[in-house]
């Protein structure tokens, strides 16, 4: 959790669609609450993995569409619009990162770390989008596009060792 995010209430852990914007609980850990809320996605990554690429592709963006909600009602509850203990926007990000990713442990751990760089980094438009936009999508978006680059650069990577 940030510095400037305030303690969680007890009241956020009774409403289900709080815990999993909070990452089941992930989000709440002291330290590094955005990496706790990527390695939270590591599990469902793995199952998410086998389904075909139209299905996978078809339920990141339900998942994008659904922590629109969820993280502004998070947001809220909380009562802080981007709470560091809100991570489900980390989730989904990790989940647009390793999008037709290679397989094998190596390309996840590749697409973790990538993932991690750019959503602290922030490059533009990312940085932008983080400051001016607000609710449950401004949550979600500066996620979804620092999975993007990860995922541009994980695949780059790919191309590159095949050559």
């Amino acid at each position: 959790m940030s510095a400037s995010s305030p303690p969680i209430p007890t009241a956020v852990w009774r409403d289900p669609l709080c815990v999993i914007a909070l990452g089941f609980g992930a989000g709440a850990l002291p330290k590094a609450p955005g990496t706790w809320g990527t390695l939270m996605a590591l599990p469902f990554y793995v199952l998410f993995a086998r389904l075909p690429l139209p299905v996978y592709l078809a339920l990141t963006i339900a998942l994008f569409a659904v922590g629109i909600w969820i993280c502004g009602k998070a947001g809220r509850v909380l009562g802080v619009h981007d709470h560091g203990a809100i991570v489900w926007d980390e989730m989904v990000g990790f989940w647009v990162t390793m999008s037709a990713a290679p397989s094998g442990w190596l390309w996840i751990a590749a697409g973790f770390v990538l993932f991690r760089f750019f959503d602290i980094w922030k490059p533009w438009p990312i940085s932008w989008l983080d400051r001016r936009v607000f609710g449950g999508f401004g949550v979600m978006v500066d996620d979804v596009l620092a999975g993007i680059y990860a995922a541009l650069c994980l695949h780059l990577g790919s191309v590159v060792l095949a050559a």
